[in-house]
Formats: C-alpha cells, sequence, structure tokens
C-alpha cells in the first residue's frame, strides 16, 4: 500500500509539473497573442472609425460643393440664397444646419447679409422643422471665427468645435468654402454645420474592450468627441499637462496634432495606457477640404484590458487543465482497477489457497497479454493443486480407515496380551504348588535316602510321578492355548 501510494504521488508530482510547465507556456504565448490580438482590435476600431466619419465628412463636402458651383453663377442674387441653404439641409442627413454669410456692405443698403437654415434645436432628426433666422442673437457673424478666418485666409476647411448661444448650446463643426465673385474677389461663404452628436455615435461605441474609448481630436488639440463631457467645453489635450498629467501624454498628444499616425504608450492616473491614431487623409479637389483636417481619432486603450482577458483566459485554461487533469486520474485510476482486476483477483484467491481453502478457481480468459498468460497459467496451477488435494483426501480417507481397522486389530491384540499373560500368570500359580512338592519330596529323598524305608521311597516317587503329571498336563494346556492365540493373530493379520 505504501509503495502503491509513492508511486500514486510521484505519478500526480510529474503531471503537476508537466500542467505547471504546460501553462506557463500557454501564458506566454497567450499573452503574446492577446496582446497582438489587442493592438490588431484597436487598429482595426481605428480605421473603421476614421473611414466612417471620413464618410460622413466627405459626403457634406460634396453636398456643399454642388451648391457650391451653382451659387458661383448667382452670387449678387441673394433670393436664391434661401433656397441654396434650404435645399443642402435637406439633401443631407448629417447636415443640421446651413449658413450663406457675405462680407460687409456688398448689397446695397445691407451692412451685413446672412442666411441662416437649420433643424429645430440642430436636432439630427430629418423630419425636424427648418429654421430660418438672418443673424445670430448674441453677436454678428463677422466677429465669429468659423467666418473671419476662412474669410480672411481663404481657408477651405473644418472649425473647431463650436458651442454657446449662437448653436443654442448644441456642439457643433462646420465646414467652411469660401466663394468669390466674378471678379475673383473673396465676397462670402458657405458654413455646413453637422452636430458632434452625429459623430458621437461613431466614435464613442468604438471600444475594442470593455474599458477602452475613443477620442476625435481637432487640430488645435480641443476634444471634438470625449466619452467625458467635461474635456469638451473648451478644455484642450494640451490643459491636462497643467492638472498633473504625465509628460508621456503631451508626446501622445502632439503626435496626434502633427498629423501622425502609429501609437505611443503612456501613463494616466497611475494606470499604463496606449493609444492608436491615425489623422485624416484628404484627397484635395476643389469645393473640397485643402491640405490636411487636422482631425485625429485615437483609441485609447488600458492595458488592463489586456491583462483581464489575459487573466481570464489564464483561469479558463487552469480550470480546464484542473478538470482534464481530474478526469485523466479519473480515467487512468478505472483503467488501471480495469486492468488490475485479474491481479487483485489472483492476490484473493492466492490468499484463499494460503489459508488452505481450494475452493474458489480463478476462471481462465482469452486475453493475450502478460496479466492474461499469467492468469491462465494460475488457473492450471489451482486446477492440479485441486486434484492433488483431492487425491491426498481419498489417500487420507483410506488411511484414516485403515488406522481404524489397526486400532481395533490393537485392541483384540491388548485383550489377547492381557488374557495370555492371566492365564500363564494362572498357570504358573498352579504349577507351583506341584513344582514345590516335588522339589521338597526330591529333597527329602536327598537328604534322607539312607534313612528312609523302601515304601516311603515308593510313595515318594509316586508323589513326584503324579506331581510331574500334573505339571505335564498343565504345560500341554499351555501349549494348547498358545497355538489358538497365536491362530488368532494370523486370522486378523
Amino acid at each position: 500500500m505504501q509503495k502503491r501510494l509513492k508511486i500514486n504521488l510521484q505519478v500526480v508530482g510529474e503531471t503537476l509539473l508537466l500542467l505547471a510547465l504546460s501553462l506557463g507556456l500557454i501564458f506566454y504565448f497567450s499573452h503574446k497573442a492577446l496582446k497582438h490580438e489587442a493592438l490588431l482590435d484597436a487598429e482595426q476600431t481605428l480605421e473603421a472609425t476614421v473611414q466612417d466619419i471620413d464618410n460622413i465628412l466627405l459626403s457634406v463636402e460634396q453636398a456643399t460643393g454642388n451648391i457650391y458651383y451653382d451659387l458661383l453663377n448667382h452670387v449678387n442674387d441673394s433670393s436664391r440664397m434661401y433656397t441654396y441653404c434650404r435645399e443642402l439641409v435637406e439633401s443631407n442627413p448629417n447636415i443640421v444646419g446651413c449658413a450663406i454669410a457675405y462680407k460687409p456692405g456688398y448689397f446695397a443698403g445691407k451692412d451685413l447679409f446672412m442666411v441662416y437654415v437649420h433643424r429645430r434645436g440642430f436636432s439630427t432628426d430629418v423630419k425636424s422643422d427648418l429654421v430660418t433666422t438672418h443673424k445670430f442673437t448674441n453677436r454678428p457673424y463677422t466677429e465669429q471665427f468659423w467666418y473671419t478666418e476662412p474669410m480672411n485666409s481663404g481657408y477651405v476647411g473644418w472649425t473647431n468645435p463650436l458651442k454657446g448661444d449662437d448653436t443654442e448650446n448644441v456642439p457643433l463643426v462646420t465646414f467652411c468654402l469660401p466663394f468669390a465673385d466674378a471678379s475673383g474677389e473673396r465676397v462670402g461663404l458657405i458654413g455646413v454645420d453637422v452636430s458632434i452628436n452625429q459623430l458621437s455615435k461613431i466614435v464613442l461605441p468604438a471600444k475594442p474592450s470593455e474599458n477602452s474609448y475613443s477620442i476625435l481630436l481637432a487640430r488645435n488639440g480641443s476634444f471634438i468627441v470625449h466619452p467625458d463631457e467635461k474635456k469638451l467645453e473648451s478644455q484642450t489635450v494640451f490643459n491636462q499637462m497643467n492638472e498633473g498629467a504625465d509628460p508621456s501624454v503631451l508626446e501622445a498628444a502632439e503626435a496626434m496634432v502633427a498629423g501622425e499616425s502609429g501609437m505611443k504608450n503612456f501613463k494616466m492616473n497611475n494606470k499604463d495606457w496606449t493609444v492608436f491614431y491615425k489623422p485624416f487623409k484628404r484627397v484635395e479637389w476643389e469645393g473640397r477640404s485643402q491640405g490636411p483636417l487636422g482631425w485625429s481619432v485615437g483609441v485609447v486603450y488600458p492595458e488592463d484590458d489586456v491583462h483581464s482577458v489575459h487573466n481570464k483566459l489564464l483561469f479558463f485554461v487552469i480550470a480546464i487543465a484542473i478538470a482534464g487533469m481530474l478526469l485523466f486520474f479519473l480515467l487512468c485510476s478505472w483503467v488501471i482497477r480495469l486492468q488490475l482486476k485479474p491481479l487483485r483477483m489472483l492476490t484473493r484467491s492466492a490468499q484463499h489457497i494460503a489459508e488452505g481453502d481450494y475452493s474458489e478457481i480463478v476462471p481462465a480468459t482469452n486475453r493475450d497479454d502478460e496479466i492474461g498468460h499469467l492468469q491462465n497459467r494460475f488457473h492450471k496451477m489451482q486446477r492440479s493443486l485441486q486434484e492433488q488435494v483431492n487425491e491426498l483426501e481419498q489417500e487420507t480417507a483410506e488411511l484414516h480407515h485403515d488406522s481404524d481397522i489397526l486400532r481395533a486389530s490393537f485392541g483384540k491384540t491388548e485383550e489377547a496380551d492381557r488374557m495370555r499373560t492371566s492365564f500363564l500368570h494362572y498357570m504358573t500359580n498352579q504349577m507351583a504348588l506341584p513344582s514345590e512338592s516335588i522339589d521338597r519330596s526330591v529333597t527329602t529323598l536327598c537328604n534322607n535316602y539312607q534313612d528312609i524305608a523302601k515304601d516311603e521311597i515308593e510313595k515318594e516317587v509316586t508323589n513326584i510321578e503324579r506331581k510331574s503329571e500334573t505339571i505335564v498336563e498343565l504345560l500341554n494346556h499351555m501349549a494348547h492355548f498358545t497355538e489358538m492365540e497365536d491362530g488368532k493373530e494370523a486370522d486378523h493379520e
């Protein structure tokens, strides 16, 4: 039992060692695989997000370009501007508002001229009512950067996020397209608004892992889309440096604003993160954004998510390994018990034989292995032992029978000896008196032969003869008795 336990413990130890090595290799390669998978997922998420946003921006730019070419032929027709704005908003579900603004004094009798059509509440619902206005209530459009920058520089492209009274506190981005009159003078611009909420519907769900998130960054570092709404309130990625952010955050932000593609590791809130970023690469054509857009999409991936997935996988693998090991041990135990069943039967039978019980015969088997051969040989040995035992029992019974006869004969012999001894003792006693009489007579005759008369001598001689005859007769009786006893013993033998 102790030896078997030792072997079992050795097998268990070796199995556990093999399991530990296997789990170590699984841990190492699975960590690399999961890390690679996480990077791949982040890159694919990033690529898909950039493509989806670019599709929206491109559709807006194309719709604006279509109006732009027709507007160039009717620059001086202010009444047509209402129609252009309405058509543009109605033509594209991604557009929530459109403004056409002219430089001051372009139309006689009008210091400022602007037409602005937008969906009520800047809703993305295409069925929303359209609202037409001629001016912003807070300040003139000539003081707002969505107008001033493009008009001064001729910039064609998207603005940084807009938010305030002008947009009813709805965050917007505006595509600005300046236009010129027949003389080539820049006289106004088309401004097309897209709700950042519309972009958020694309960016925010882009999460390759549970705790990851995506951001959309403007060219000045401001957040166009971020899961934390507080960061959208005129905060830029560079402001975070004033809040004690790790310098690695600045490196990642500068790379994104610079229009680079790639990934960087950084620390934030004492945790390790990886940001994957990619800018919008624009194809230049007239009526579209000129040069780089300056926007960048970033997928921020926490290292804990990689470890979390890995730990879940590791736990799952360990659980499977333990279950597999238990199943393996159970299966091995069952197979071993099944294979060793004949050996246990042979052991039990050998114990019975050692105790003198030959009744249980191990059956023969058709197994063609060492255990089967051993069982068949044991079967033959038991049959041979049983035959020998039966023969011994038979011979023993015969010997017991003969012994009983001998004991009976011996008892009769003892009885005959006792009778013979008793008879001889009796006959001896009977012969003692005549012998003593003969001895006295002879003594008397020898000692007093000269003094005893003749008739007395004759009388003594007669007495001696008579006593001698008596002794002879007794001796004959003894001889006859002895012959009879010898004959009886011969018959018994």
